[in-house]
């Protein structure tokens, strides 16, 4: 299971510390998680949960980092979704909702919260899938209002600051 978000900064303001609270429930509470990543509609990561505390971010075979890192995960939940997103425009098929993977040895799982912001999470290959997908819903609902253009650059300079 992943662990607790990536707390930066304890001066967040309210919106910060729900959205983080919200984040928390969401990896402690749904068994299979191994991931989570919020990320703005132009692709950079805004909160996370942290897979490389507990021994879970494999090595890349070039030795340069941890593969499935939030970063990794943020660039992969902004490309699906733009990709996604391109597909419906070409299909007509309105807005993408959410998006699903599902592979040999995990799940990926993209939703849609608001103003273009994505919800990733990478879950194990026997995770629930119905179950994951609930709770991501009931994020969006709780996340999309909170999530304002104000909130999202506090985040972003947050998770900037970490690194």
């Amino acid at each position: 299971m992943a662990q607790a978000p990536i707390a930066h900064g304890a001066g967040r303001s309210t919106q910060a510390r729900n959205l983080h609270w919200l984040l928390t429930n969401l990896v402690d509470e749904v068994p299979g998680i191994l991931s989570v990543a919020v990320v703005s509609s132009d692709g950079l990561l805004l909160l996370s949960s942290d897979p490389g505390r507990n021994g879970e971010a494999a090595h890349a075979e070039d030795g340069e980092g941890p593969r499935g890192s939030s970063a990794d995960l943020a660039t992969i939940v902004s490309g699906l979704g733009s990709l996604t997103s391109g597909a419906a425009k070409l299909m007509s098929g309105g807005l993408v909702k959410q998006t699903m993977v599902t592979m040999d040895e995990g799940s990926l799982f993209v939703m849609s919260i608001s103003d273009g912001s994505l919800l990733g999470v990478h879950a194990t290959p026997d995770c629930d899938m119905s179950i994951i997908a609930y709770h991501m819903a009931l994020f969006v609902g709780r996340a999309g209002h909170v999530l304002t253009p104000e909130l999202r650059s506090e985040l972003r300079k947050s998770m900037e600051s970490a690194q």
